[in-house]
């Protein structure tokens, strides 16, 4: 194996066993740092620590909830850090990549659990993330936070839903808040904002788009090369926010839009 490179260390990718995630993982992974991707489904956490064969660094799988209480035998976001302190060392760059949304996104069709549900995965899973690792980045006088959020927090997307948008927006002020109470600590945040990535969470769109559209979207491995570049990025550095887009900027079209579905 290849020696690791300068930024060799440990990054823990919540929600990095798909999609996202998993590109942003391998990146980091080739780049020689351990990377600890947690997630729900273990089969899929272990199928992305098995694409870093050949890596200068590895994957490794932690089976973990990002919800308050784990369930099913899963741990929950304290408890999963714990254990990534204790078997490979002091996480350095944290990465929020856990998202969802639903199916119904209209007032005239969602309900308030569609809407916490979403909003407890997207926005407060990251609050849980970002407090388990903050003790540790202080004491070590730095680190790196990258919020995976999307187009949708940055544009108005008609699309996404209220939820959506609503959580994934809130993240941008996370990445505020940061960048301006732990500064002083060395410690910076990003606000990660991509245009359409062909990932499975497009199978929750009212309409999912075609093959031809997904085609011209981007891929989790651009987002993992931007996020590559982020950490190897100085530590005086700080990108305050990104916004990644696939040149056919389909966000901006019309045609993704859909009907109004009609009141029942």
């Amino acid at each position: 194996m290849a020696a690791p490179s300068e930024h060799a260390g440990v990054a823990w990718v919540v929600g990095g066993g798909t999609g996202i995630g998993a590109g942003i993982a391998r990146a980091l992974a080739d780049d020689g740092r351990t990377v600890v991707v947690s997630g729900r489904r273990e089969a899929e956490l272990r199928q992305a620590a098995e694409s870093a064969a050949g890596a200068t660094g590895r994957i490794v799988p932690l089976v973990a909830d990002v919800s308050g209480t784990a369930d099913d035998g899963n741990l929950g976001l304290a408890a999963a850090h714990e254990r990534i302190a204790a078997e490979h060392g002091p996480v350095d760059v944290l990465v929020y990549s856990a998202g969802t949304n639903v199916p119904n996104r209209f007032w005239a069709d969602g309900t308030p659990d569609d809407f916490a549900r979403v909003v407890d995965v997207n926005l407060t899973g990251a609050v849980r993330a970002v407090h388990t690792v903050l003790p540790g980045m202080r004491a070590a006088a730095g680190g790196l936070v990258v919020l995976v959020s999307s187009w949708a927090a940055w544009r108005f997307g008609p699309t996404a839903g209220a939820a959506y948008s609503a959580s994934k927006t809130a993240l941008g002020v996370l990445a505020e808040t940061l960048n301006v109470q732990e500064r002083d600590h060395g410690i910076r945040a990003t606000h990660l904002c991509p245009g359409e990535v062909r990932t499975d969470i497009l199978k929750t769109r009212p309409v999912v788009p075609t093959e031809a559209e997904q085609a011209l979207m981007l891929t989790p491995d651009d987002i993992g090369a931007a996020v590559r570049h982020l950490v190897g990025l100085p530590a005086r550095i700080c990108v305050n926010e990104l916004v990644i887009t696939p040149t056919s900027n389909t966000s901006y079209s019309a045609a993704n839009a859909v009907a109004r579905p009609s009141r029942k």
